[in-house]
């Protein structure tokens, strides 16, 4: 599939640059004999005594902006690759990509980096697509959106967190070219996001000013009570039109599945991130319009409906189809001649994340309070957040890891775990005052990761509670038991 993806991109690099792409589309290494005009350039994060050094990335101190090309035109940026260390929760929220086209003072890319490559909500996962690939555990990002510019091209990352970015790697493949077409559009991504959604008012994608088309949608949801988010409908409303013209019959529709969302990744469309059906559970979907771009000559607006599933009380069904107030994010992508509109300001740092992770209750300081069933319970040093997470090694299942914490005040929480994976993991039911909260989570993954689960809402009175993690087995994949965990935070 690799293969085929890359050639696409040679077909959408084609059409963008005006090139013939009849050959290509019979067989799409038929083309590649011919000897194109310009030159290939690169911008990168490579040391700058590259003969005898190694120190190959960038740090982005908080509150810094990062130039990681200055390029002068004509030209198109065909490919961008980066990968970063970072050890603040949510990193990928809180890193701000930029692009900005022929000096334009206001850019035409702004949305956090995470969200630019499809992965909304802080969180890393890989994929496959057209133009956008991501590998190594979601860290290793790559775009092939042709990106062309007439005079010049800046792009800047600027690190709205608390903590220092430790090393940003990257590539900017570009080819410097004599001209371009008089109808070569500029590149556009803008994120937009309610966190809830507006009652009474569709969830807006885009609303655009201009002559282009439009190529994408990613969209991010973490769906803020059970059962079913997705039964919205998609609607276009281009050049001014009263009625939109292009109109769907829900949102797995739309993003090209059926009956509900299920992970997975394809050329066009996928669900690289989709956790299920509960309280908390989130999801990242995207729908590339690149065979049926969206056509507009003055304006388009997109919206998508937040409607799905309502709940009673008792957790029966109430609507299949009505309003829900979940927490949606976007990122819309097109192309365009004339100079796009200015956008919405975009929310500030921490409001783009659903939680402070400042207020993370660090697991392994609870060890000399937590009681186990069997097995050692020990810190381990690491990438975590203070240094080290609690580590928990029982040598056979059906045992408990019980930690006490206190509610400084009553109210309805949502209970967020900080788990790591690994290849020697188990599957564990966790309990809130003996009571389960969710379902069981796999902590099996062949290499190590953190990911974070979100369980609730729970009431909770102010005073003492416990947090129990019981083992339930383990995956027919992993070798052991055990138990990785960094902290956790309660969210009212």
């Amino acid at each position: 599939m690799a293969a085929y993806i890359r050639c696409l991109v040679a077909v959408t690099s084609c059409l963008v640059m005006g090139w013939s792409v009849w050959a290509v589309a019979d067989d799409p290494l038929a083309g590649l004999a011919g000897l194109r005009e310009g030159s290939a350039e690169r911008a990168s994060s490579s040391d700058p005594n590259w003969r005898n050094g190694n120190g190959d990335a960038r740090p982005i101190p908080p509150g810094a902006t990062l130039i990681i090309a200055n390029l002068k035109g004509p030209g198109c940026i065909n490919h961008i690759w980066n990968t970063i260390a970072a050890k603040e929760r949510g990193y990928s929220r809180l890193l701000v990509l930029r692009m900005y086209w022929d000096g334009e003072e206001q850019p035409s890319v702004e949305c956090p980096i995470g969200d630019f490559y499809v992965i909304g909500h802080g969180v890393d996962v890989p994929f496959q697509s057209l133009p956008v690939c991501v590998t190594s555990d979601g860290r290793g990002r790559n775009c092939y959106w042709p990106m062309p510019f007439r005079k010049s091209a800046k792009i800047t990352v600027t690190n709205e967190g608390r903590q220092g970015i430790g090393a940003l790697y990257y590539y900017v493949d570009w080819q410097k070219l004599p001209k371009l077409s008089k109808n070569t559009g500029y590149f556009h991504a803008m994120y937009r996001q309610d966190f809830p959604t507006v009652p009474g008012q569709n969830y807006q994608i885009a609303d655009i000013e201009g002559r282009g088309h439009y190529v994408g949608t990613v969209l991010s949801v973490r769906q803020l009570t059970g059962s079913w988010w997705g039964e919205g409908d998609d609607f276009f409303f281009i050049d001014g039109e009263a009625e939109p013209r292009l109109r769907g019959t829900g949102s797995e529709d739309y993003f090209c599945d059926g009956w509900g969302f299920r992970k997975m990744s394809n050329p066009y469309y996928g669900a690289p991130l989709f956790e299920g059906y509960d309280p908390f559970c989130l999801s990242s979907v995207y729908r590339w319009h690149i065979p049926d771009a969206v056509v507009f000559g003055k304006s388009l607006r997109v919206e998508i409906e937040h409607k799905g599933a309502t709940l009673n009380p008792d957790g029966s069904v109430k609507s299949g189809f009505e309003e829900r107030s979940d927490d949606f994010s976007s990122v819309a992508f097109w192309y365009q001649v004339e100079p796009h509109k200015a956008y919405p300001e975009m929310p500030k740092g921490y409001a783009r994340l659903y939680y402070d992770y400042s207020s993370l209750m660090e697991a392994e300081a609870q060890i000399p309070n937590a009681k186990v069933s069997m097995g050692p319970l020990a810190p381990q040093e690491g990438p975590w957040s203070g240094g080290a997470q609690l580590f928990w090694t029982p040598a056979q299942g059906n045992q408990t890891l019980t930690l006490p914490f206190e509610a400084k005040e009553a109210g309805r929480y949502s209970i967020l775990v900080a788990f790591t994976h690994a290849r020697d993991y188990g599957i564990f039911q966790v309990e809130l005052d003996g009571a389960p909260l969710g379902n069981p989570v796999d902590l099996y993954n062949p290499t190590v990761v953190s990911k974070d689960k979100t369980l609730g809402p729970v009431d909770l009175t102010a005073g003492s509670h416990t947090l129990t993690l019981r083992n339930v087995g383990k995956n027919a994949e992993s070798t052991g038991f055990f138990l990785g965990m960094d902290g956790f935070l309660l969210g009212k």
